[in-house]
């Protein structure tokens, strides 16, 4: 007898192929049959009539393990249909912090993971004390992590040793399992590095058969640069390159994303294995101070706070704002387009441009007042790409799909603020508002983006597709209603129209949270993941 069986409902089984009217059974966690009209008895039968049954969608790049922790619910992101979440992302993660350090990695990650306790930990013990959560989890060891505990914030090259050390560090977390490795290179210290570094990195992970995975060094003025640098690690080292967010920030830059894709088709038709992911909204999100010129941060927090306080620092910075804007986001109309997530000493929700004329300051000593005032901890909203490109990426089958958000909840400590409302919204816009409402992608091709795809990308061989054999991580939602309702003024709102997500053969969402756990750490064997 099988456990569950869903009936009649449309099932896209996220390979991009046409919809099919097959029943779909679930037994021990895995999908035991995928037949037209089974006949037998099972424990529990589903009505799916008039619902969509598709793979539990994969969200490629995120920044859930600054919060499931403290929210092993996940509720932020099974509530869209998310049963698997790959975390550790943008050169960002919680591991290793060796011994006299988690408290310079915690004062580096304040303004994104402003709650979580940080501990001395190999990437071993880290995921030996991964908690029970409701979804699956991939994990990735940072680059600006293993540089910070190298060479702290050293605005030079490594030497032998510290490259050494970073190497040595970087296949610890390789053989607990991790993924691979990501970059940040869009912000220090990740800047301060040059592509042999993450050339010489490369070569531990084409080693062990790991993946790599960038935000670029730069999104704006020189974004296709950028990209194909990315593009040569992946190519040079053999290895799997995904580039994150893939966007054009600063209004200099809009109307690009045709040849942006341009670029990455041409590396794949020479045999590149790359791919990209997107988030689709026009704005993205970051702590305030990364916005700053690179060379504001040597040194550490304690230099860059000092430096912020001299006239003479703001004077360069506003120069340098002047001639080509925001680091990493490039031109943007106003600092109105500058709105706080969270602070600890601000009114989340407040522009630059609100505090500036209601303190009769110029927006550029407001915001570097602010980080003085939060210690670096502020992060904010930033308005920086055109709709027309968003459109343009997305409408790409090629392109994956990631929320590049922390899994968070409308109660408790990750419930405060105002964060971006990719954070509940991410699958159900895709789905409803740009797939049925403006029809820039069919919906199966649309699964097959957050699904199977996204599976292939990763090397997951399991997931991704509804398979006989596959483990049962499924979805059922309604296509007319699903869509997301989180909005800036108001972001923490779960989506509608989904009725049930499973992980791993459990029911987790059944119109409301069963309280279920049944998510599992997959590691990496090899090049598979399992």
């Amino acid at each position: 007898m099988n456990d569950l069986l869903i009936r009649g409902a449309t099932v896209i089984d996220g390979t991009g192929g046409a919809p099919k009217f097959v029943d779909v059974a679930v037994r021990d966690g895995r999908i035991s049959a995928v037949e037209v009209q089974r006949t037998g008895t099972e424990a529990r039968e589903i009505d799916g009539r008039g619902r969509v049954l598709a793979p539990g969608f994969i969200d490629i790049h995120t920044h859930s393990d600054f919060t499931l922790p403290l929210n092993p619910l996940a509720e932020a992101k099974v509530r869209q249909g998310v049963t698997t979440e790959v975390v550790g992302n943008c050169g960002f993660s919680v591991a290793p912090a060796l011994p006299g350090k988690a408290e310079l990695l915690a004062d580096y990650l304040s303004a994104s993971a402003p709650w979580l306790p940080f501990v001395e930990t190999d990437f071993a013990s880290y995921m030996a004390r991964w908690p029970e959560i409701a979804v699956n989890t991939v994990m990735q060891v940072g680059h600006n992590t293993l540089r910070l505990m190298a060479m702290d914030m050293e605005n030079r090259a490594p030497n032998s040793s510290e490259l050494r050390h970073m190497q040595e560090m970087l296949a610890e977390a390789l053989e607990a399992g991790a993924l691979g490795m990501s970059s940040g290179l869009f912000t220090p210290p990740g800047l301060y590095a040059e592509p042999e570094e993450i050339r010489a990195l490369g070569g531990v992970l084409k080693q062990y058969g790991a993946r790599y995975s960038s935000h670029i060094r730069d999104e704006s003025h020189k974004v296709a640069e950028a990209v194909t640098e990315a593009i040569d690690v992946g190519e040079s080292c053999g290895i799997h390159v995904q580039i994150a967010h893939l966007k054009l920030s600063g209004i200099d830059s809009w109307g690009g994303a045709g040849k942006l894709l341009g670029v990455v088709d041409a590396a794949r038709s020479r045999g590149v294995s790359v791919d990209c992911d997107q988030y689709p909204y026009d704005t993205a999100s970051n702590p305030l101070r990364f916005l700053l010129p690179p060379w504001i941060h040597e040194g550490g927090m304690d230099a860059m706070l000092a430096r912020l306080t001299e006239p003479y620092t703001r004077v360069r910075i506003r120069q340098k704002l002047g001639e080509a804007g925001f680091t990493n986001f490039g031109r943007l109309k106003s600092w109105a387009d500058i709105r706080i997530a969270t602070s600890p000493t601000a009114e989340a929700g407040r522009t630059i441009d609100d505090l500036a004329r209601e303190r009769s300051q110029d927006p550029l000593d407001v915001a570097c007042d602010l980080i003085i005032a939060d210690r670096g901890a502020t992060r904010i909203l930033v308005r920086s790409m055109s709709e027309d490109d968003v459109r343009t990426i997305l409408a790409d089958p090629l392109v994956t799909v990631g929320s590049d958000g922390p899994c968070v909840a409308p109660y408790g400590i990750t419930g405060q603020g105002k964060p971006h409302p990719r954070l509940y919204g991410t699958f159900p816009r895709v789905l409803g508002h740009y797939a049925r409402d403006l029809d820039l992608v069919g919906l199966p091709q649309a699964i097959h983006k957050m699904t199977g795809r996204a599976a292939a990308a990763l090397g997951l061989t399991d997931r991704g597709t509804i398979v006989e054999g596959n483990a049962a991580d499924l979805v059922l939602f309604n296509p007319e209603t699903i869509a997301d309702r989180a909005t800036f003024d108001d972001p923490h709102r779960y989506p509608e129209g989904i009725d049930m997500v499973i992980v791993n053969g459990s029911i987790v969402i059944d119109g409301d949270h069963t309280g279920a756990l049944p998510g599992r750490l997959l590691r990496r064997r090899g090049a598979i993941l399992a």
